[in-house]
């Protein structure tokens, strides 16, 4: 049996958010609603969903800047805006933001099942590799290995490799630097943000055969990777 695809859906209209939940698992998709972006950000850390559709309008945290934020540690997930909203300007910021799509209330189910199958289908063709090219190393993200063109692979650190998976979904685009802290480390405070600059060290070691790689410091926002 093929693997469920896994969808995060944030809403804060409970009745509106178990239709959409119900009808989504009818399809075959297993579904986590949050009724809040605080806890949809939470819930997007911990259970790695392939695809969100976010309610733009949600207490403690709304879905523009929920967005914003997995946007800074994830440049690649499909993002589905569901509003009453029907301004132009906030079509336009939705978009600029990072979403994939934009679905104004009230909608049809199956208008939203078909942008999702789209948005998984664009998803499925660009992440379809395991490994990735980084100049001259090849990344090869399950087996935690970094190759140097014909030369011996080098292992890596469970954490040096999720480090350097985010810094390539996010290449030439800043990975920000507490959001990754909360991701990866568990919180942003002073004594992990030295151990992240640490494993930032560690990769430029391993990165620097090819001059044009490079893991730049942006001060104050967080890293990117270039290439």
């Amino acid at each position: 049996m093929a693997e469920k695809t896994t969808i995060l859906l944030a809403e804060d209209e409970p009745a509106l958010g178990q239709i959409i939940k119900e009808s989504l698992e009818t399809r075959d998709f297993e579904v986590l609603l949050c009724a809040n972006g605080e806890d949809a950000f939470k819930t997007y850390n911990q259970e790695y969903p392939e695809l969100l559709v976010l309610d733009v309008m949600m207490p403690k945290k709304d879905g523009f800047t929920l967005a914003k934020e997995i946007r800074a540690i994830d440049h690649t997930i499909p993002i589905i805006f569901l509003t009453a909203k029907s301004q132009t300007h906030d079509v336009v910021e939705g978009f600029t933001i990072g979403g994939n799509d934009y679905l104004k209330k009230p909608f049809s189910m199956e208008e939203l099942i078909v942008r999702i199958h789209n948005l998984l289908n664009r998803s499925a063709k660009e992440q379809t590799k395991v490994s990735y090219q980084i100049g001259n190393y090849v990344f090869d993200f399950p087996k935690q290995t970094l190759s140097y063109k014909s030369e011996k692979p080098v292992q890596l650190t469970h954490r040096e490799t999720h480090l350097l998976f985010h810094l390539i979904k996010n290449k030439n685009h800043v990975l920000d630097r507490s959001v990754i802290l909360n991701k990866l480390w568990g919180n942003d405070d002073f004594f992990n943000a030295r151990s992240m600059d640490v494993f930032i060290t560690k990769l430029r070691k391993k990165l620097k055969k090819d001059e044009s790689v490079q893991i730049l410091n942006v001060r104050g926002f967080g890293y990117k990777l270039i290439c």
